[in-house]
């Protein structure tokens, strides 16, 4: 069986965790800051976990994880 391709939009957008899990940057964080309060401006600073509904997705846009 020949090799699968790893998406690479996927592999530059996502991080994966120790345990499998992956993770990525939050929307919303590149500019208009000014407005937004200093409280959401802390938790856009802070990557997040993939939604359950996502993960078969990212199974397959990366077969061999990162």
């Amino acid at each position: 069986m020949p090799k699968l391709k790893t998406r690479k939009c996927a592999a530059k957008r996502l991080k994966q965790t120790g345990t499998g899990k992956f993770r990525h940057n939050k929307a919303g964080a590149r500019h208009l800051m000014s407005s937004k309060n200093a409280k959401r401006r802390r938790r856009l600073r802070q990557d997040a976990e993939i939604q359950p509904s996502e993960s078969r997705r990212i199974k397959v846009a990366l077969p061999y994880g990162l």
